[in-house]
């Protein structure tokens, strides 16, 4: 997977919370970062995009693990689902066009066996957490609220399925730990 540009706001990258969409959409009416849009807005449209994604690969993790993780798989499907629908709803309330799913996304790396697929579930949390985390900075009043509540909710879903935490749930100084060519 390749870097996109990074953004001027936060020096994320647009889409570094998602998996690649395996083909690029052209721009559409509603899209995030046309002229004009709210940095609210614009933190929506990338939320939404990584909760699509999440969605995308909670099918590949719970298609290649067994027993209580394959049961925790479908939970967090379940949850990134019901994020993905509450942020549709509230892009349409805020004026916006939702941003659609990719049909496919590229995985940051192969997913042959479960070991491979409760990293690849960790990882789907991280990047779910570092776009919430933005959202958080975008967002007031409610928006906020529901924002941190979505980047808590990854980040402990990160823990249990890595073993480990990091310090900062979200934020882009913990991604020092990990090498760029994997976002």
């Amino acid at each position: 997977m390749t870097r996109t540009s990074r953004t001027a706001r936060t020096g994320r990258t647009a889409d570094a919370a998602a998996l690649a969409p395996a083909s690029a959409p052209a721009a559409a009416p509603g899209r995030s970062g046309q002229a004009g849009e709210s940095a609210a807005l614009t933190a929506l449209q990338a939320a939404l995009a990584a909760e699509h994604a999440a969605v995308y690969g909670y099918g590949v993790v719970g298609g290649r693990i067994a027993g209580e993780r394959r049961d925790e798989a479908r939970q967090a499907y379940d949850a990134h689902r019901a994020r993905r629908d509450a942020l549709r709803r509230t892009v349409r309330r805020l004026g916006g066009t939702p941003r659609p799913a990719a049909a496919a996304y590229s995985l940051p790396f192969a997913v042959p066996d479960g070991a491979a697929a409760v990293r690849l579930a960790a990882e789907l949390e991280d990047r779910v957490a570092a776009v919430y985390a933005d959202l958080v900075r975008a967002g007031e009043g409610e928006l906020r609220r529901e924002a941190a509540d979505a980047l808590r909710e990854a980040a402990v879903r990160a823990v249990r399925w890595r073993g480990t935490g990091v310090p900062f749930p979200g934020l882009a100084e913990r991604s020092a730990t990990a090498p760029p060519e994997t976002f």
